[in-house]
């Protein structure tokens, strides 16, 4: 055979023995997930469907993260909406204060598992792909497609081969491998292609690492990323999911087809910073270093896990942050919150001069907490900097590593990590 993974788990979702890019396939779902922005917009448009109960209640999942706690009527409204629907239909429901950001909350409560399909009514599903499932997003409309049927077509596509060699220096990190990638690819270099993340770069990386690089897979138009899963993955869902089938089911043959093969090396792979308006407008760190920040933003669906606040901490550790900067922290989700705690790293940012919020999207949202006024800059952990993704389309959102924004929260300015280790 001459498939990928992704090919493989979209034949399986298929029922058929082989497919390849270009084919449409009608496949079943074996999750979906909505949150409290998309949500109501699926119920709405499954209620005209006229089906009376969803497909499979075991296999729905709502998360309410990102205006939590609901900071006006209109959220309220939503939740309201979501908490209805939920209890009418027996859907599994995560609340405020329950959960956190769905991206994080759905592998750590056991619904991400190797081999399954999954969408969700968020652009950044994407993200489990990291444990060698297809992931990807889709819109409130189809979700409620899915709420009906449990299927849903696709076409299979074509993969990208992203093979990562080396090992990282010091204070560089997958964040600034995937900005470095995406400035190569382009936003829309891999429009409606699968990007497979491989090599023994990404073998060696952490479970927190292989996220961030799918996560982001969104960002150059990729309908997926993914990852092979391995010993790892099974160590992080072991207690959460039960895997009924071995891993190696899932794993690219040999002599798979790609439509490109990109090789990569991050030995002097430096941390790098992608600036307004664009994600593939990456520089390296160093070359930023005379741009001034209002704002420090720790947290969101790419950079919130325990591994992203150890590294911050670290860094932050018996200093200030910079006075007129605000440094705003946001654990990815209450597990999260709870092991930080533990481990002293929300009284390590408290003392530094930061703010530890509740678990929930945040900055990342525009619109709830931690929102830009005009000309003010912010730089962020987060995936996108768009125009007024984080409040006035006159201020500015830089992009960087849980390093680099601790070590610029520090200076006042966009600072390589490094900088402070001289």
């Amino acid at each position: 055979m001459t498939v990928n993974i992704s090919e493989k788990i979209l034949a399986k979702a298929s029922g058929k023995d082989e497919v390849h890019s270009g084919e449409i396939v009608d496949a079943e779902v074996d999750m979906v997930m909505v949150h409290d922005l998309t949500g109501p917009l699926a119920v709405e448009a499954f209620n005209r469907i006229g089906v009376e109960q969803v497909w499979d209640n075991q296999k729905i999942i709502i998360i309410l993260d990102h205006q939590v706690p609901a900071d006006s009527i209109k959220a309220a409204e939503l939740h309201k909406t979501m908490r209805k629907f939920s209890r009418e239909q027996k859907i599994r429901l995560y609340d405020v204060g329950e959960g956190g950001i769905c991206h994080q909350v759905m592998p750590e409560k056991g619904y991400v598992i190797p081999g399954r399909l999954i969408v969700g009514a968020d652009s950044h599903t994407c993200t489990y792909g990291a444990f060698g499932a297809f992931a990807t997003g889709i819109g409130s409309t189809e979700a409620a497609a899915v709420f009906a049927t449990g299927k849903i077509w696709l076409k299979v596509p074509e993969t990208i081969k992203i093979n990562v060699n080396g090992k990282f220096q010091k204070l560089a990190t997958p964040k600034d491998l995937i900005l470095s990638i995406i400035n190569q690819i382009g936003i829309d270099g891999a429009t409606y292609k699968s990007v497979e993340f491989t090599g023994p770069t990404v073998r060696d990386m952490d479970i927190g690492g292989r996220m961030t690089l799918c996560n982001m897979a969104v960002e150059m138009g990729a309908k997926n990323g993914i990852v092979e899963p391995d010993e790892k993955t099974r160590r992080f869902l072991e207690g959460r999911a039960k895997i009924s089938e071995s891993l190696e089911s899932f794993k690219s043959d040999p002599d798979a087809l790609y439509e490109k093969i990109l090789d990569l090396d991050v030995t002097r792979l430096e941390p790098q910073v992608a600036s307004p308006p664009s994600v593939d407008n990456v520089k390296p760190a160093s070359k930023l270093n005379k741009v001034k920040i209002d704002q420090a933003f720790i947290g969101s669906c790419t950079n919130g896990r325990i591994e992203d606040l150890r590294l911050a901490a670290e860094i932050l550790k018996g200093k200030k942050v910079k006075s007129e900067v605000r440094m705003l922290v946001i654990p990815a989700s209450q597990e999260v919150y709870t092991q930080a705690l533990k481990e002293g790293l929300v009284e390590a940012f408290a003392k530094a001069g930061g703010i530890v919020c509740n678990s929930t999207c945040g900055p990342c949202l525009g619109g709830h907490i931690g929102v830009l006024a005009s000309g003010e800059v912010c730089i962020s952990t987060s995936n996108r900097n768009f125009v007024g993704r984080m409040g006035s389309p006159e201020a500015s959102i830089y992009l960087a590593s849980p390093a680099t924004v601790a070590a610029s929260a520090l200076t006042g300015r966009i600072t390589d990590p490094r900088e402070l280790e001289a």
